[in-house]
């Protein structure tokens, strides 16, 4: 009667293992599908920063080409970068109202008037309006799993040529 129990003490002891191995492999396969889809979304979110920054110096290079171009756009106003070939070796940076997406990022920009107090400092109440200034807003929307994201970021253009 021994063998008998063993036998079925075995079947058992089968079993839980085989229940133990499944609910450990299934923790697994979960923890490695999680950790791929948040790579996937740290990665866009690194993207879109990078897009942000590019976004920042390209309103730079479109400063540098001539603050008139700055100042002649409106700040209530949503724009655009555009990229477009000048010759064979060289393109230029410009704004368009049109909306365009980078492999499904939306970039748009955004200047804001800036005011300097009697000191020079740029102040966000009060002050005297600084016609050669401006503050400059580059977002960045994607759509995450969540709904849509966006990333922004900001900086002071000046026209440091004083064309």
């Amino acid at each position: 009667m021994k063998t008998q129990r063993n036998k079925g003490m075995t079947l058992v002891e089968m079993l839980v293992g085989m229940a133990i191995f499944s609910v450990t492999l299934s923790a697994l396969v979960i923890a490695a599908n999680l950790y791929i889809s948040n790579a996937g979304e740290s990665l866009k979110s690194a993207k879109a920063a990078y897009l942000a920054e590019e976004g920042i110096e390209a309103v730079e290079t479109i400063r540098d080409n001539g603050w008139s171009e700055i100042s002649a756009l409106s700040t209530s106003t949503s724009y655009y970068l555009s990229w477009s070939i000048a010759s064979s070796t060289s393109g230029v940076w410009g704004t368009t109202t049109a909306a365009t997406s980078t492999d499904g990022f939306a970039r748009t920009f955004r200047l804001g008037a800036v005011n300097r107090d009697s000191t020079g400092h740029i102040v966000t109440i009060g002050g005297t309006a600084d016609a050669n200034t401006r503050l400059v807003t580059v977002s960045v929307a994607w759509l995450a799993k969540t709904g849509t994201t966006t990333k922004s970021l900001s900086a002071y253009i000046t026209n440091v040529f004083g064309n």
